[in-house]
């Protein structure tokens, strides 16, 4: 049997190792997308959609699909699925690592918060016209802000609850720092409002607020499960899984990751 890597993926970086490993003969890799987004973009290699039934049903698919290496590559703030992953792997003896981007270096200026209820209650303080960009799965909890006109970009149209006055601006990115610069002025954004989810892709709005001089609300991302292993790049996950994939099973030596 070849070795079989499942990732669980969701973010660039599931995708760009998903290609790095579907080219090479001898690995079976799978990634699983948890279907919240209707039209994903396109994954190289097996692709399963759907929940697993928390970590005990995760530890089940792992033993019954025979799994090498499971690689979290889902969002820095998928912190169930994290933990679900950590136990599963625990459970089952699987190597297991998180590929996570590193978060933000945070402006002196910024504001950075805990939870998105903590950004809520911080709003009204810093301005009235926000540009909400933490996802469209948590916008519950501004939406007892009643005096507050929210811009809210999304791949998707949101469900609801949200915010009363809520403007949607529906786009997939990424987005340069032009882009950012008009939309803030379209809008006339006065706040921004986001997750410390790390990486380049995101990061324009963050240089258009910094050239606006607007006050930017940081969540920051939840801590990892405690003893495991983060890598910080594809490059590291590779490395990482040239020496837990054995050359057995991995066919030969110059396929191996």
């Amino acid at each position: 049997m070849p070795a079989h890597v499942l990732i669980l993926g969701g973010t660039t970086e599931a995708r760009r190792l998903a290609t790095a490993l579907a080219a090479r003969p001898g690995l079976r890799v799978t990634t699983s997308l948890a279907g919240r987004v209707s039209r994903p973009g396109a994954v190289d290699g097996e692709v399963r959609v759907g929940g697993f039934g928390g970590a005990a049903g995760l530890a089940d698919w792992l033993r019954a699909h025979r799994v090498t290496a499971l690689v979290d590559a889902t969002h820095p703030f998928a912190d169930r699925i994290t933990a679900n992953a950590a136990e599963a792997a625990r459970t089952t003896g699987v190597p297991h690592a998180v590929l996570r981007r590193p978060g933000w270096d945070l402006d002196a200026d910024w504001h950075p918060v805990t939870s998105l209820e903590e950004a809520a209650r911080l709003v009204p303080r810093l301005g009235r016209r926000v540009f909400l960009s933490t996802g469209r799965l948590g916008l519950a909890a501004f939406a007892d802000l009643t005096d507050t006109q929210f811009v809210v970009r999304s791949v998707e149209p949101p469900e609801p609850p949200l915010p009363p006055h809520c403007e949607l601006a529906l786009a997939r990115g990424p987005f340069t720092l032009a882009d950012e610069l008009d939309l803030f002025r379209a809008y006339r954004v006065d706040v921004l409002v986001t997750k410390d989810s790390g990486g380049a892709a995101t990061a324009p709005k963050l240089a258009a607020a910094r050239s606006l001089s607007l006050p930017v609300i940081v969540v920051r991302r939840p801590e990892l499960p405690s003893g495991v292993r983060a890598l910080p790049d594809v490059d590291g996950v590779l490395d990482w899984l040239a020496g837990v994939i054995p050359p057995a099973d991995a066919g030969a030596a110059d396929t191996c990751p």
